[in-house]
């Protein structure tokens, strides 16, 4: 179980690596004026998404999962793992929205400006932080 938990983290640390560092290439994509720096983006951000993003995100579910099959009475009857639960799901739709973008991205059809983009960064920390805080105070 200890092997399944460290690889579960690791997902998760290189899950939300990509979902804090996607929105940022979106910022700079945005901004950008020339032919070369957008395809450039263009690049990034699909190989950041389907090489990175989206394998750490199974590997992190299938783990997670997993974890919970060993006590799943236990997790079941706790409050605090649904509320993490609930941010996990809302992570996936987050993580599905970025990948809409990609191809919008791609598509040469962004209408949003880098303001968007930044404030849009912010919502995985902020899920970060409600999962963390559940997993680790289990505040309920």
């Amino acid at each position: 179980m200890l092997w399944v938990k460290a690889f579960h983290i690791i997902a998760v640390i290189c899950w939300f690596a990509a979902l804090f560092y996607l929105p940022r290439l979106f910022v700079y994509h945005a901004m950008s004026e020339d032919l070369t720096s957008r395809e450039r983006f263009k690049i990034m951000e699909r190989k950041l998404y389907r090489g990175i993003s989206t394998p750490s995100m199974v590997v992190t579910l299938v783990l997670g999962f997993w974890l919970v099959a060993y006590n799943r009475e236990y997790y079941e009857a706790s409050a605090w793992f649904h509320a993490k639960l609930t941010l996990v799901a809302l992570l996936v739709i987050y993580h599905f929205f970025t990948g809409r973008m990609v191809k919008t991205f791609a598509a040469d059809n962004n209408t949003r400006s880098h303001v968007f983009y930044r404030w849009f960064n912010e919502v995985p920390v902020l899920m970060l932080v409600g999962i963390v805080i559940l997993v680790v105070v289990r505040p309920f």
